[in-house]
């Protein structure tokens, strides 16, 4: 266990408001070898959170939160802050079942005045906080810290515009960590940061603009740019100027001394919102972590000396990696095959395809509205482009989805990686809602992977779809083991198949459960009830066919899916109902998601509690059949 006598002293943030400048930096050092030594435990995202050590340190100990608002955007960066809010002393349940959220969540603490974990919230949520305490008559202040890879989002540009227009006091903390948008910081700029904050220049920035208020307007508005624009050759930050914002930067992240100095000076700002532009390392005080491509951004257990992660093997390859695989097989065939993804090409797969053919990939970064939409017009002009996006991310560029690309029947080929249960990511990135919200769209082909094999044709089915949308699911983590053609043949539209005849009750799976109900025939069986089994494999158009046979030659019929209600089941009562198939008394038990935001825990128990796993579809069908547990019951 590593050495903190300091951060042993310290619970919560006013515990360490009156630390000098010395212990300050030993409380960030600690906070550091802290923040490391619970991940290596838990795994999680480390190299954002190494990142903001200093940050965290200097806003908690400038600020009076939590009646100061702090919000931390997507919240990767929160473990630091987590330690010096109360709980540190359950650091180590971080991700896992009943334990730490991985991001920020209100239930959680009070020093999370907000929930996160998709990007660019945190400005709009930030001013909306303002905005509350300007009408209440109140004089907290509010700060956003948010990464220079959500502000490649429109949402936080919208907020940003919105921002000089609604409150006289709102700090934003631009963690720029990635993209270099100023050149390096160094003394100098640290000087003229402090400077540009500091009381002197905001009494003579006051002053002045008296004097100027009593000018003509042409000197009023030349004088005032001029300001801004003289500043703005030392400093940076025109931009942001002229979103209203007033613009201090750019500074070193991990110089606390000077951090905490250029945030007491902001603090006293409250004329109009700043803008502080904070440079600083992911990964910083860690050597693995420095060295590695993606700064550590997300990881398992792993060993703190060495760095090395304890990575389970597999047998079989990730769904994601069978996508990439496959999309780099039909693109050698077809040069029109491009691939879109927004700030995921590892998470997705893209990246393999962008190995291969660079000039056909598009990373273009958190802005899944633009994605599809940019996807939208290559599909118009005869590309055959794949946009590459998780599911619940997907969520964000749904209105496009619809005008852009369904309404005009654009042959933009979706990819939605982490369809179902995710895991340790918890609720917010659960891939819960994609079948009810795609499949609600006239015309799209929507499609749902059973194995590694069934993916690999339905991307070679989408290469094929011309004339409309089309979509395709599949989970997070690694496939079943089956085998993979050397080029998967295309998918009927439209057909499932049966993978198991039987007689009594039929188990109809949409998606990966697919195993898991095959499962639960086996137990069936064991209890002397013959069950059919088939993979519906589209969830529109459904295979009417298909499903009316098993209506009419089993007493029974089970749904199974990896999504929430209102999906797959919903679709398929809708066309029983319409073909008068209920009339004759066919029992039917749609199994999907719970009717809740799931927490955090592993994936396979939280299907246990969703109740999808093989018991509970065999508890599901004999209760269907009316037969009691223990009590056998052949159908002939």
């Amino acid at each position: 266990m590593t050495q903190t006598p300091l951060l042993d002293t310290v619970r919560l943030p006013a515990d360490f408001r009156s630390f000098d400048a010395a212990q300050l930096r030993q409380l960030a050092d600690e906070v550091r070898a802290e923040t490391i030594d619970a991940v290596s435990v838990t795994g999680g995202h480390l190299g954002a959170g190494l990142g903001v050590v200093e940050l965290t340190v200097a806003l908690h100990h400038v600020y009076d939160t939590p009646a100061d608002i702090l919000i931390w955007d997507v919240g990767h960066q929160c473990y630091p802050h987590k330690i010096v809010t109360g709980r540190r002393d359950r650091i180590r349940t971080l991700r896992q079942g009943g334990g730490l959220s991985g991001f920020t969540k209100r239930s959680e603490s009070e020093y999370d005045p907000f929930g996160a974990a998709h990007a660019s919230t945190s400005i709009s949520a930030a001013l909306g906080f303002a905005a509350a305490r300007d009408h209440k008559g109140q004089s907290n202040k509010v700060v956003a810290v948010i990464g220079d890879g959500s502000m490649s989002a429109g949402m936080a540009y919208e907020a940003m515009n919105n921002a000089a227009e609604t409150t006289g006091q709102l700090t934003v903390i631009l963690n720029d960590n990635d993209m270099s948008i100023a050149p390096p910081v160094g003394g100098m700029s640290a000087y003229l940061a402090k400077q540009v904050s500091g009381g002197t220049y905001q009494n003579l920035r006051r002053f002045g603009k008296k004097v100027a208020d009593h000018m003509p307007r042409p000197f009023r508005e030349a004088a005032r740019k001029a300001e801004e624009y003289a500043r703005g050759m030392v400093t940076g930050g025109t931009f942001f100027e002229e979103l209203g914002f007033y613009y201090v930067g750019p500074i070193d992240g991990h110089d606390l001394d000077n951090l905490v100095k250029v945030l007491k000076n902001v603090r006293a700002i409250d004329d109009r919102p700043v803008l502080v532009h904070v440079v600083t390392q992911k990964g910083k005080g860690y050597a693995p972590a420095e060295s590695s491509a993606d700064k550590l951004h997300a990881v398992v257990k792993f060993d703190v000396v060495s760095g090395k992660q304890s990575k389970a093997k597999s047998n079989a390859p990730s769904y994601t990696k069978v996508f990439g695989t496959e999309l780099i097989k039909r693109a050698e065939r077809d040069p029109s095959i491009v691939a879109i993804t927004a700030a995921m090409p590892s998470g997705t797969g893209v990246d393999l395809f962008g190995q291969a053919f660079p000039e056909r990939t598009y990373d273009v970064g958190i802005a899944e509205q633009h994605a599809v939409t940019f996807a939208a017009g290559l599909a118009a002009d005869g590309m055959k482009p794949f946009a590459a996006i998780y599911s619940t991310f997907l969520q964000r560029g749904y209105d496009q989805v619809v005008h852009d690309v369904a309404i005009q029947k654009l042959p933009v080929r979706f990819a939605m990686d982490r369809a179902g249960l995710v895991g340790s990511d918890g609720a917010t990135h659960a891939g819960s809602f994609d079948i009810g919200y795609m499949g609600a769209l006239p015309g799209i082909v929507l499609m749902a992977a059973s194995d590694e094999a069934e993916l690999a044709a339905m991307v070679a089915t989408a290469c094929e779809i011309d004339d409309r949308p089309s979509a395709f699911r599949y989970p997070r983590g690694d496939g079943v083991g089956v085998e993979i053609p050397e080029l998967a043949q295309p998918l009927e539209i439209g057909r499932g198949r049966i993978v198991r005849e039987g007689t009594a009750v039929a188990l109809l799976s949409l998606g990966t459960r697919l195993e898991e109900t095959l499962k639960a025939a086996d137990l069936l069986a064991a209890r002397g009830i013959s069950a059919t089994v088939a993979d519906a494999r589209f969830a529109k158009p459904l295979d009417a066919d298909l499903i009316l046979r098993l209506a009419r030659e089993h007493e029974a019929l089970v749904t199974v899916e990896e999504g929430a209600m209102g999906g797959f089941g919903a679709f398929v009562l809708q066309l029983l109902a319409e073909k008068g198939a209920l009339d004759a008394g066919l029992k039917v038990r749609t199994m999907h998601l719970p009717d809740v935001f799931q927490d955090q825990d592993s994936p396979a128990a939280m299907y246990d509690a969703a109740g999808l796993n093989a018991e509970h579809i065999a508890a599901r069908a004999m209760a269907a059949l009316g037969v009691e547990a223990g009590v056998s019951r052949v159908r002939a």
